[in-house]
């Protein structure tokens, strides 16, 4: 197992080659289309909520993603100081240009949370505390971005205390295993992706019903994950043109949440799919610097399948998503993992 981790060290810069490769194809092989959109001179605030528990179906307990939250500030379009809009061109071309702030926690368990030491075959408990900066640029018909996310992973990114301090607070059963947790490691990313809006047809008029196409391709290089991700999301609803979809929290999305809704009440049902090809995934492969960290084999392919519903009204936009996702790491429990996301953001 031990020479399996060299080995994979060693593929390192493959990966960060093939991971740039796949950003850079997804940037620049499609140009960006569409007139300029609306300005939108007020800035986006979001609060996000991601858990096994909160789920529309039977979900599970305390295993494997557990929990994600994420606050995050984007600005309106336009109103960036010079030195930041002269990079956000040079990178992403031309646009309506944003900026995003953020931060978020991200909690992984075993399956089993209720023995003192976990199973060396298990997930491995890990906590994540992390800031990311985003540069966006919009297009009529697409959304790019750009930026970097920085923070700590370990018992500095605070999961124990917050998932067992609630598990207190609500009288429920505190889980065993926190003190095997992944050691404190210093994280650093850079991500970017890009999201096409495609119009496919509306039914009834100017106020009818709408369908349209959310093509988008992300990637992330760093010493938490290396990854690679295409997906695909199908909308049908009213005032479409208003946002770029409802993202979960994962790498390069914060800040593609920003919207300016384009009529009273708005709103859409979507589905979707999406395959990362994974290269390297701190979380489950242990600590980078680390040769007796805690860790499980990862599998390099994983697929989601999400759907949802998104209400836009009085300047406030509240969507849910529910995901189900293929196993993470070889000796996961068969059968697909799911949790729910629920989003509330308000412009200021």
């Amino acid at each position: 197992m031990r020479q399996d981790r060299k080995k994979e060290a060693g593929g390192y810069r493959w990966r960060l080659t093939a991971a740039f490769g796949t950003l850079a194809s997804g940037l620049l092989t499609v140009s960006h289309a569409g007139a300029t959109p609306l300005q939108d001179k007020q800035g986006t605030w979001t609060l996000q909520g991601e858990n096994d528990a909160v789920s529309t179906l039977k979900g599970t307990s305390d295993q494997y993603y557990t929990s994600g939250l994420r606050l995050n500030w984007t600005s309106g379009t336009d109103n960036l100081p010079a030195p930041f809009a002269t990079v956000n061109r040079a990178i992403l071309g031309e646009g309506m240009q944003r900026i995003s702030i953020g931060v978020q926690q991200l909690i992984f368990t075993p399956h089993d949370t209720q023995i003192a030491t976990p199973s060396p075959r298990d997930r491995p408990y890990s906590s994540l505390l992390l800031g990311t900066i985003n540069l966006i640029n919009d297009t009529d018909l697409s959304r790019s971005t750009f930026g970097i996310q920085f923070g700590v992973m370990g018992p500095a990114g605070l999961g124990r205390q917050l998932q067992n301090g609630f598990h207190s607070a609500i009288g429920d059963t505190k889980n065993l295993g926190w003190s095997h947790q992944l050691a404190n490691q210093p994280i650093f990313q850079v991500q970017g992706g890009r999201i096409w809006r495609l119009p496919l047809a509306t039914i009834g008029g100017r106020n009818g019903i709408s369908f349209d196409m959310l093509p988008n391709v992300n990637a992330a290089v760093g010493d938490y994950r290396i990854v690679g991700e295409l997906a695909d999301t199908l909308r049908i609803g009213q005032g479409l043109d208003s946002d770029f979809g409802t993202p979960t929290i994962s790498p390069g999305t914060d800040g593609t949440d920003a919207y300016k809704a384009t009529r009273p009440f708005a709103w859409y049902a979507f589905g979707g799919v999406s395959g990362d090809a994974v290269g390297y995934d701190a979380s489950l492969q242990g600590n980078t610097m680390r040769s007796n960290s805690p860790h499980v084999a990862k599998k390099w392919d994983v697929g989601e399948i999400h759907a949802g519903l998104a209400v836009m009204f009085y300047g406030l936009r509240v969507s849910y998503s529910q995901v189900w996702q293929t196993q993470q790491f070889k000796t996961a429990r068969s059968g697909l993992f799911n949790y729910g996301s629920l989003m509330v953001s308000a412009k200021f």
